[in-house]
C-alpha cells in the first residue's frame, strides 16, 4: 500500500507506526506541521530508516493557540483552513492507497479527508480527542452556537470516515450520539516509543547540566495548554519550595509556560525552574532527571483526551503524580499498574500532598517506579500494534471511500 499518515503534532509514537510499517514493505510518507510549537518525535529521516519511509514537513504558516479573543480566533481559523489546503496538496501529490490522520484541528481536517478522497484514497480518522467537545466547552460563555456547529462538523467527518481509531473505549457512546457506524470503530490505545526511550539513571548529562543531579525533582513535559492548569504547578513549586534544594522543572512553551514565568518572579518561587522543549534524542535523560514525574488535565477533559506525556512517562521507571479525572483512560492506567498516584481536578492539596508523599516515601517511589516501567513493557508492543493499524489501513484502502 501507499500510506499517508498525517499527524499535525509529530508525536513521537506516530511516526514509530509511520516507520514500522515501511519496514513491511508499504510505502509511507510522513506529513506533520513543521511550525507547531509542541513537543515532537524524531522526524528526521536516518540512516537506519526503511527506504519506503519518507518524512514530509509541511511548511504552512505557524497557527497561533494563545488567540482567546474572537479576532484572535478567527485568525487561527484562517491559519488552520490554510495548513489544510497546504497539507492537501502534498497528499494529492503523493497519491495514496489511503489516508491515516491525527492530531488535526477540525478547520485543516475537513481538506484533508477531502483530498483523500479526491485521490481515491480510503480515509482513516485516528481520533485521538473529541476536539469540539473541548472547543465548546471553552467558547460556551462567549459564542456557544460556534462550539455546536463545530461539533456537528466533527461528527460529519467521522462518519465520512472509512474508519475511525479510537484510542479508548470510551470514546463509543459519544460516536453513537454522532451516529458513526460501530462497524467502522476500531479501539487501539496510544502507546509510548518504548525503544527510544530507555532507562537512564538520573545524574547525566542532562541533569549535571541543568544542576538537578542528586535533587528531589518534580518534572512536568509536555504542552500547558485549555485542558490544563498551570496555577496547579504553581501551587507545587511553592510547596517544594519549603524543601531543601528540591526543584519543580517544566518543560513546556506557549502561554501557559508564559504565565508561569510571570508567576514565579510575582511570587518568588524559587524552586521554579522553566525550561524550553528538549530535543527528542534527550528525553530519555530528561525524564530520568524527575524523582517524580507529574500531569494535570482539566475536568472539561473528562475521559476522552490522554496525555501522551504520561505514556512517555511510563516507560521512565518514574513514578507518575496525576491531578486528571479519575474516570480518563491515563488515570485508570496509572492506579491499575500502581505506578503513581491520582487526584481529580480542582483538588490541590491532595495533589501537593500525593507528590510530597511520593518524595517522602523512598520505597514506594521505587515500587511505583517499577511498576511504570513494567507496564510499558508488557504492553507497548510495537509489532502487535502495527499489526493492528496495518489491518485498519488494508480495509479502508480496499474500500477507497
Amino acid at each position: 500500500m501507499r500510506v499517508y499518515v498525517h499527524d499535525y503534532a509529530g508525536h513521537p509514537f506516530q511516526v514509530e507506526l509511520s516507520r514500522a510499517l515501511a519496514a513491511r514493505g508499504h510505502a509511507v510518507r510522513h506529513g506533520y506541521s513543521a511550525t507547531n510549537l509542541t513537543p515532537q518525535g524524531p522526524l528526521a529521516r536516518a540512516a537506519s530508516d526503511p527506504p519506503a519511509f519518507e518524512p514530509d514537513p509541511i511548511r504552512s504558516a505557524p497557527v497561533d493557540k494563545r488567540a482567546r479573543s474572537l479576532a484572535g480566533l478567527v485568525g487561527r481559523r484562517r491559519a488552520e483552513v490554510a495548513y489544510g489546503r497546504d497539507a492537501a496538496a502534498h497528499i494529492a501529490a503523493f497519491g495514496p492507497d489511503v489516508v491515516l490522520c491525527a492530531n488535526t484541528p477540525l478547520d485543516a481536517l475537513g481538506p484533508i479527508q477531502a483530498a483523500a478522497r479526491t485521490a481515491g484514497a480510503g480515509f482513516v480518522n485516528w481520533l485521538q480527542d473529541a476536539l469540539s467537545v473541548g472547543m465548546r466547552a471553552v467558547l460556551a460563555d462567549r459564542v456557544p452556537l460556534v462550539g455546536w456547529v463545530y461539533e456537528a462538523r466533527e461528527g460529519r467527518l467521522l462518519r465520512a470516515a472509512d474508519a475511525v481509531v479510537a484510542i479508548t473505549d470510551d470514546f463509543r457512546p459519544l460516536l453513537r450520539r454522532w451516529r458513526v457506524e460501530s462497524g467502522r470503530v476500531h479501539v487501539i490505545e496510544n502507546w509510548a516509543p518504548l525503544a527510544d526511550l530507555p532507562l537512564r539513571p538520573q545524574d547525566n548529562a542532562w541533569s549535571r547540566a541543568h544542576d538537578l543531579a542528586g535533587r528531589e525533582v518534580v518534572l512536568y513535559g509536555g504542552t500547558l495548554g485549555m485542558k490544563h492548569d498551570p496555577g496547579l504547578l504553581a501551587r507545587l513549586a511553592e510547596a517544594l519550595g519549603a524543601r531543601d534544594g528540591a526543584r519543580l522543572v517544566v518543560v513546556s512553551e506557549g502561554a501557559g509556560a508564559d504565565w508561569l514565568r510571570a508567576e514565579a518572579e510575582r511570587r518568588d518561587l524559587g524552586a521554579l525552574q522553566l525550561l524550553p522543549f528538549q530535543p527528542f534524542d534527550a528525553m530519555p535523560d530528561v525524564l530520568a532527571s524527575a524523582t517524580v514525574l507529574a500531569a494535570i488535565l482539566e475536568p472539561e477533559a473528562g475521559v476522552m483526551s490522554v496525555p501522551s506525556k504520561v505514556l512517555s512517562y511510563l516507560c521512565a521507571g518514574r513514578p507518575l503524580a496525576l491531578s486528571v479525572p479519575p474516570e480518563n483512560l491515563a488515570a485508570r492506567i496509572v492506579v491499575s499498574a500502581d505506578a503513581g498516584v491520582v487526584a481529580a481536578p480542582g483538588e490541590a492539596d491532595a495533589f501537593v500532598d500525593a507528590v510530597l508523599g511520593l518524595l517522602d516515601d523512598p520505597d514506594a517511589h521505587a515500587l511505583r517506579g517499577a511498576s511504570a516501567r513494567a507496564y510499558a513493557e508488557r504492553t507497548f508492543q510495537l509489532d502487535a500494534i502495527a499489526d493492528r493499524f496495518e489491518r485498519v489501513l488494508e480495509g479502508a484502502a480496499d474500500g477507497r471511500g
